[in-house]
């Protein structure tokens, strides 16, 4: 069974049919740059031109970067235009791509969702946190496989800044940081999650999962177990898929 799964990001919107049986991708992905600003609109089309490069007429599973409520309401928009808060994103998406049928979810929730099935979570039980690391940072929260949405830990607050401030691969980006010296940043995050949270196991996703190998290993005195997401940056398109099919049955 295939069907449509997109993921929009800060810095670009991708997507791609997926294959829900095997869990992973049935066509290369099609990437366009996040428009800038990021409105409603210009998002819109560029989730349209990703959709139009393959001919898709059915189902299509879209990820958002903040809190998406009800399946279509957005709450939140720290990394887009602020004009996206209250609006039906589900009803904006279905209406530029021609009234094709819109599943909407946040974006670290789905990567969370493809992970925990397909993944690096697969099986486990207790509690257990995906994090992506890139323009700001996502979280996605498991308890005995089952997920509490929308939990938004990148904000949590971190000496004295939105802990995605300090430690997103965007700021190692703009701070020019090395991997060591980003490495100890996303050590402190992860202990205060971990002094909230108690996991066993932590799950690092986003486009720095598959660069894991210069990292992870800088990172000391956290008890959970860290490991890469095994669908690495394609998770969210993989979730958004899932989550679009469970609506489309």
């Amino acid at each position: 069974m295939q069907i449509f799964g997109l993921d929009i990001g800060g810095s670009g919107i991708k997507g791609a049919p997926v294959d829900l049986d095997r869990g992973d991708l049935a066509q290369e992905r099609f990437k366009v740059l996040t428009p800038h600003p990021a409105t409603p609109d210009g998002v819109a089309d560029g989730v349209k031109q990703v959709v139009e490069h393959y001919g898709w007429t059915g189902p299509v599973g879209l990820t958002f970067p903040g809190v998406v409520t009800d399946g279509s309401t957005i709450r939140t928009a720290a990394n887009v235009d602020r004009s996206w808060i209250d609006t039906d994103a589900r009803a904006l998406f279905s209406e530029r791509l021609g009234g094709l049928p819109v599943t909407v979810v946040n974006d670290a929730d789905a990567a969370g969702v493809a992970e925990m099935h397909f993944g690096a979570g697969r099986d486990r039980r207790g509690t257990v946190i995906l994090l992506t690391f890139g323009t700001g940072i996502g979280s996605a929260l498991f308890i005995d496989g089952a997920l509490v949405p929308n939990t938004e830990l990148g904000h949590l607050e971190l000496h004295g800044h939105d802990a995605e401030k300090r430690a997103s691969s965007k700021a190692k980006e703009d701070e020019d940081l090395s991997w060591e010296h980003w490495a100890h940043r996303v050590q402190k995050y992860l202990a205060h999650v971990e002094m909230l949270f108690s996991p066993e196991l932590f799950i690092v996703g986003g486009g720095v999962s598959r660069k894991s190998h210069k990292f992870l290993h800088y990172i000391e005195g956290i008890k959970a177990e860290i490991v890469p997401a095994q669908l690495q940056n394609n998770a969210g398109i993989v979730g958004a898929a899932m989550r679009a099919a469970e609506k489309d049955g």
